[in-house]
């Protein structure tokens, strides 16, 4: 049974949340895949991840590469699991089919997209009777998160 998260961003965008969030995978000793819509968001990501805080660093790369099984981040547009990751991300037009092979999926998704809301609330009817535990976080204001649901 795995847990499976929605993130339904507000305030804050994916470029702030995401790092913290896999920076807390990390600390639990959890390995991520990070799987994006298109190979330009795979890189802005991976960019990103790079510079974003001055004191943190992310270990992470690009799909595809000889290194895939040891990155603690892989960020690809497949949906392989080289790694052997305990935790899928999905934004940026990527959505979760199946929990099958993970402890946890995060689902990224714009509160400010209605194509990205539409695309959440069919993942969450598809998801919802698999057996996993869902839940649905949404920012407050203050970019906090609210628990709204759970299933």
């Amino acid at each position: 049974m795995a847990e499976i998260l929605f993130y339904h961003l507000e305030t804050l965008p994916l470029e702030s949340v995401m790092p913290l969030l896999l920076e807390k995978t990390l600390e639990r000793g959890w390995r991520a895949v990070v799987e994006v819509g298109s190979r330009e968001r795979a890189e802005a990501i991976d960019a990103h991840l790079w510079t974003w805080r001055d004191d943190s660093f992310l270990p992470h790369g690009l799909a595809g590469d000889d290194v895939d099984a040891l990155q603690p981040i892989l960020i690809t547009t497949g949906d392989e699991n080289p790694n052997g990751a305990a935790v899928r991300f999905f934004a940026d037009g990527a959505v979760p089919q199946s929990a099958e092979g993970y402890q946890r999926l995060v689902y990224l998704f714009s509160g400010h997209d209605p194509e990205a809301v539409a695309a959440a609330r069919d993942a969450w009817r598809a998801l919802r009777g698999a057996g996993d535990t869902l839940t649905y976080w949404q920012q407050d204001g203050n970019g906090r998160w609210e628990k709204k649901a759970e299933a």
